[in-house]
């Protein structure tokens, strides 16, 4: 694990504005990542379940929780950390007497950490294998998707998941390339992506790896991880958990994700639930975009049950 800082909570003012922290209530943090919000909450006198499909993270916070109790001044029982995915949330709160809570929060975000170690394969940046699995003991990794899906599956899931206006060239270039040579690494998959886009030179600018790689790594990441699949049997099961007033808010980094969000919150609007307090997404402020690059496609959104 790299030294420094974990992961860099984004929204997290805005965040504790709208949970509205009550001293012993109970709150689910369903992303722990670094524990940004959950340390939050904590310090204002909340009980936290947190949550997280990555092992690094569970390992990260929990060593921070050693450290951090002292200087809280709160009972170690007051958080309970979980290694877990989201879209258990439901069974994962039963077990841990976590229902009926007062906000549950999920921050869709990929970790700093995540990104930043090379050996995870998120970044096109960094020179790594290509593995993209938030979960290290799942079976599916970015290379065996490359290396085996057939070319129209590809062009799919380029297009529909990434948004890329050259997936078909892109999804030719892959299927060419591996019959030459398996695509095993991040860079591997950035040298396709330069071809497909037609540039000639060999060495790519930092900004330049970024606009031609960055939609084709983020669907893989998505399908890898079963992101979308995973967010939309979440947001029911966490709505039924809230109590009277609570509030469930969810942070999003790209369309696909927010389009699930606003499209649960207003069906379960519709159905008499709760309603959507956040008519508009909740954006980061010119200084956290300026602080945080990561946060400049953050987008919160809040609902409340009845």
């Amino acid at each position: 694990m790299t030294k420094g800082q974990f992961h860099k909570s984004v929204l997290l003012k805005e965040s504790l504005g709208f949970l509205q922290v009550k001293k012993g209530k109970k709150y689910i943090d369903g992303t722990l990542g670094g524990g940004g919000h959950t340390f939050e909450i904590l310090k204002l006198g909340g009980k936290v379940l947190g949550i997280d499909l990555d092992q690094d993270a569970i390992d990260f916070v929990s060593k921070k929780w050693k450290e951090k109790q002292k200087e809280l001044k709160v009972d170690k029982k007051n958080l309970i950390i979980i290694n877990g995915n989201f879209k258990d949330i439901g069974e994962i709160a039963r077990i841990n007497n976590f229902s009926n809570v007062d906000g549950i929060i999920l921050d869709l975000g990929v970790s700093s950490h995540q990104i930043d170690e090379a050996e995870r394969g998120f970044s096109f940046l960094r020179s790594g294998p290509l593995d993209m699995r938030m979960d290290r003991k799942s079976n599916t990794r970015a290379m065996d998707l490359v290396n085996v899906l057939a070319k129209g599956e590809l062009y799919d899931i380029f297009s529909r998941l990434g948004q890329e206006r050259r997936a078909r060239s892109i999804s030719d270039g892959i299927v060419g390339a591996r019959r030459v040579k398996a695509i095993e690494t991040t860079d591997d998959l950035v040298e396709v992506i330069r071809e497909a886009y037609g540039i000639r030179k060999k060495t790519l600018l930092p900004f330049e790896r970024t606009l031609i790689s960055q939609k084709v790594f983020q669907a893989l990441r998505i399908l890898v991880n079963n992101e979308l699949e995973s967010l939309e049997n979440a947001l029911p099961k966490a709505i039924d958990l809230l109590s009277e007033n609570g509030r469930l808010l969810v942070i999003s980094f790209h369309s696909l994700e927010d389009r699930i969000v606003k499209k649960s919150f207003i069906e379960h609007e519709k159905k008499g639930k709760g309603l959507m307090i956040t008519k508009k997404p909740i954006l980061p402020s010119r200084e956290e975009t300026e602080n945080n690059r990561r946060s400049k496609s953050a987008k919160l959104r809040v609902f409340e049950k009845n």
